[in-house]
């Protein structure tokens, strides 16, 4: 890195390098001065709550997106039709223990994403507590049939990253569903995958059986299951009644949203800014992901209030239906390979409004290391951590067709799955200074890769 770095700067005269460090100064003062994004982000909570793909949230917020950039003199603005998975909640979910040495007592759950539902009147059964997906075949059908299978393994806590944490429990949410219904399980009750300990239940997608065997699936609260694990411990009748109503429509047609600034010198060539404009049905979805969209538009704003003119088109795509199947980024990626373009630069944002810390990067060595020559622009802002890594869910199926350079924008992760997919993912979560922070990093890293050229081959 010291040597590219060191490359860099003596063939660049001093004025362009001194040129360049005042615009990523002005661009961090302009988001650092504004509250547009901020506001657009309040109002996209408060008006489209529940923006979960298929639902008319999730339309009311494609639309109002495409009026803020459409109100913003950018070069064009569109919608990318795509076809989404409509999967509805139904009524509120229902956790009860039925103990008879403790009697009856409530715990707060909620239905997984792509859950079937119990049926209106619930239903009653035996709980299993396992901690991995591994004793479901150590326990098998025998102790298995007719019960409950309650997956009580919590994230691992000792992780200073978090998103560590989570990958290391979030397959008993994905899998552990349908591995139970396999051995004769009537539902599945899940511990919520969350670094908090609270009665906030986190929901999420879990996976479908390919042959339609699928049972009632729910998360519950971190209190809620130790609630649950304790009672079931100290009374071996105890019961576990859910009722979830939960069902899925076909498909509908939905929209990745799109702004553009066109480039000055090279139009063709794509660079994309975006994160995720669906979230889940039980909250306002203001860290995941709204305020990933709103900086996204941000940065055209920066561009066009500073009057930088982007050597390639900068692109902000809301992208839609990220937390079931992925449908808008799949959908991005083909049509961009069936219509030709060049993509030269993409990033994203989907780890929360925190303080930003710097970027990951997915490339080849090479462009890891141009990316993090970079490092110098941030390093008065905070930013220290460049490192070779993930991009994000949306924009990662870009690379099945392009020799590109991905890159996700990182934030300090300590809070992110306090309240990721949970109930209080809410505006009032969220500081407007370490939100801007987020837009004026990516404003400025796609400022430098496009004038600066450093990942030209």
């Amino acid at each position: 890195m010291r040597k590219l770095l060191i490359a860099l700067f003596m063939m660049a005269p001093v004025s362009l390098l001194q040129a360049q460090q005042q615009t990523v100064e002005a661009i961090f003062s302009n988001a650092m001065r504004s509250d547009v994004a901020y506001e657009n982000l309040r109002v996209l909570c408060e008006t489209t709550e529940g923006r979960i793909s298929g639902t008319p949230e999730a339309a009311a917020a494609v639309e109002f997106t495409r009026q803020i950039m459409l109100e913003m003199d950018l070069d064009s603005v569109y919608l990318q039709e795509v076809m989404v998975p409509n999967w509805n909640r139904g009524e509120a979910e229902i956790g009860r223990i039925v103990s008879p040495r403790f009697g009856p007592s409530e715990i707060t759950v909620v239905a997984l994403g792509r859950s079937v539902g119990t049926g209106p009147d619930g239903l009653s059964a035996p709980v299993v507590e396992v901690h991995d997906l591994d004793e479901l075949e150590e326990l098998g059908r025998e102790a298995l049939e007719g019960k409950i299978v309650f997956f009580n393994r919590p994230v691992d806590q000792a992780h200073y990253n978090t998103f560590d944490a989570y990958g290391g429990a979030v397959d008993q949410r994905f899998h552990g569903p349908a591995e139970a219904a396999r051995y004769g399980a009537v539902a599945a009750i899940v511990r919520s995958v969350t670094t908090a300990h609270h009665d906030h239940a986190h929901t999420g997608v879990t996976r479908l059986r390919e042959d339609g065997h699928n049972i009632p699936a729910l998360a519950v609260s971190p209190v809620g299951a130790d609630q649950l694990s304790h009672q079931r411990r100290l009374d071996p009748d105890l019961r576990l009644y859910v009722r979830t109503t939960s069902y899925t429509l076909p498909d509908v047609l939905s929209y990745n949203v799109i702004g553009e600034i066109r480039g000055t010198h090279y139009p063709d060539e794509i660079i994309t800014v975006g994160g995720h404009l669906d979230s889940w049905d039980n909250s306002q979805g203001a860290h995941d992901d709204g305020a990933g969209c709103m900086q996204s538009i941000d940065v055209l704003r920066i561009f066009l209030e500073e009057g930088i003119r982007p050597k390639r088109t900068v692109r902000a795509v809301m992208f839609m239906d990220e937390e079931i199947a992925q449908r808008g980024g799949n959908k991005y990626a083909d049509l961009a390979d069936e219509r030709g373009e060049s993509h030269y630069f993409a990033i994203e944002s989907d780890r929360g409004a925190f303080t930003p810390r710097g970027f990951s990067v997915d490339a080849s060595p090479g462009r890891v290391e141009a990316m993090q020559s970079l490092q110098p622009f941030f390093a008065p802002y905070g930013m220290h951590e460049i490192f070779a890594g993930g991009s994000g869910v949306d924009i990662a199926p870009l690379k099945n067709y392009f020799d590109m350079t991905l890159v996700g924008l990182v934030t300090d992760s300590q809070r992110y799955f306090d309240l990721h997919h949970s109930s209080n993912d809410n505006f009032d979560q969220v500081n407007r200074r370490e939100m801007q922070l987020g837009s004026a990093a990516m404003a400025a890293v796609i400022f430098l890769v496009d004038h600066l050229d450093i990942l030209v081959n």
